[in-house]
């Protein structure tokens, strides 16, 4: 894995790197914002993750954060912050990051996090094959929905649902393949995320509301929210 760490704390860097080394993964390091984006735009393909420290001279990660996602939406982001706010988390989520940790954090749970992560990815960086219409080509299918695992691609009424980022697709495609059935955001967390967030729940409801915006630009919203329980995929609806 090549990884790119935008973190102006030298020490978090020398320590990571020296975690990166015993997981046989190539990292660079960058201390300044800005010197992070120009590094990232300069070989965008080269990056299967990148850690983004938000608190950082010359360029905020925020910015920088957003920047990345204009050039790729699908490169993974987790997020460093020494800021223990929901806002700031909830921004950061919002923003693109598929992740975030808190400092201070122990390296084997930014690990364990950054494997989590690229498990989760490592489809999108599959040669996609010539896509054809056939129903066969689609893991899910509905008479108002599609979903192509192979291209994350998702459809609704044959409208490309644009821009999913791949926390968001893989989000969609866990409830879509059980519509109707009522998912707790500590199931979401686990099933999509790979790992407990310990009652973080704050993770699921800002993916959730960056999921429904991209399918509200196509169509009629397909994610229900069932008070005090959880989210659901629903699509009966759509067309009356």
């Amino acid at each position: 894995m090549n990884i790119l760490m935008i973190e102006d704390n030298e020490s978090v860097s020398e320590m990571m790197q020296m975690f990166f080394l015993n997981e046989g993964w190539e990292a660079e390091f960058k201390y300044d914002g800005k010197e992070g984006l120009d590094a990232f735009k300069a070989e965008p393909d080269k990056w299967d993750m990148i850690t983004l420290d938000l608190n950082l001279p010359s360029m905020d990660g925020m910015e920088v954060g957003r920047e990345i996602r204009k050039v790729s939406r699908t490169v993974p982001i987790i997020m460093l912050t020494a800021r223990d706010s929901e806002s700031d988390q909830v921004i950061g989520l919002e923003m693109g990051a598929d992740d975030y940790v808190t400092k201070p954090f122990s390296p084997l749970t930014l690990i364990a996090r950054i494997k989590a992560l690229h498990r989760r990815s490592e489809l999108v960086s599959e040669p996609q094959k010539e896509a054809e219409t056939s129903s066969e080509n689609f893991d899910i299918q509905t008479e108002h929905f599609k979903m192509n695992l192979k291209t994350r691609e998702a459809y609704l009424d044959s409208k490309p649902i644009e821009g999913l980022t791949p926390k968001e697709f893989d989000l969609l495609y866990t409830m879509a393949k059980k519509p109707r059935q009522v998912f707790t955001r500590e199931q979401l967390l686990e099933l999509v995320w790979d790992y407990q967030y310990f009652g973080d729940e704050r993770t699921v409801d800002a993916h959730i509301k960056k999921l429904r915006q991209k399918i509200e630009k196509v169509g009629a919203q397909v994610i229900q929210t069932v008070w005090g329980v959880g989210y659901k995929f629903d699509d009966t609806e759509v067309g009356r």
